[in-house]
């Protein structure tokens, strides 16, 4: 019962942090369409929102962030322990208990996305809903890539995600 509880508090912990993430920056973004954008930052625009899609939505959350969620909040429904379960969400984006490397990617890129946040909440308009278009355009994919790879891991069997945890062999 108390991997259950975990894996569902860890995953949708994080679920809910980006879910909150989207709803807090989709008004910023939608200010861009109450200004006549120029040509030039409609392209921008849609260069931006388009790499966005491809670089934060397909590439970091549906081939590497959304799986090894899913992995760990499986591993944690499977190998529960009291500190993992209460620290759920963390030990589901591997903050802990995973490996050295990872807990280093894991670190440097919160860091790097609280720089970004910071930066570009001191970017004026129309630019900063430029750059939140593409944000929630990649937050949103990433909730999708969640809740699927979320259901195969939880639902069902035959999920082959590694969780990334120490001394696991690698596979």
């Amino acid at each position: 019962m108390s991997g259950k509880f975990g894996a569902a508090w860890g995953f949708g912990g994080v679920f809910l942090l980006i879910a909150s993430a989207v709803w807090r920056l989709t008004p910023i973004a939608q200010e861009i369409f109450a200004n006549d954008l120029t040509v030039v930052q409609w392209v921008v625009l849609i260069t931006f929102s388009l790499f966005m899609a491809f670089g934060e939505g397909y590439r970091g959350f549906q081939k590497a962030f959304a799986p090894r969620v899913a992995a760990r909040a499986l591993y944690l429904r499977q190998n529960p322990r009291p500190i993992h379960i209460v620290f759920a969400p963390l030990f589901c984006l591997a903050f802990f208990h995973t490996t050295p490397e990872r807990q280093r990617i894991s670190i440097g890129i919160t860091t790097g996305i609280i720089v970004l946040v910071v930066a570009t909440r001191m970017t004026p308009q129309p630019w900063r809903g430029i750059i939140d278009f593409g944000v929630v355009l990649g937050l949103v994919w990433g909730l999708m890539a969640l809740s699927i790879f979320g259901y195969r891991a939880l639902a069902r069997t035959g999920f082959s995600y590694p969780p990334e945890v120490p001394n696991q062999p690698a596979g």
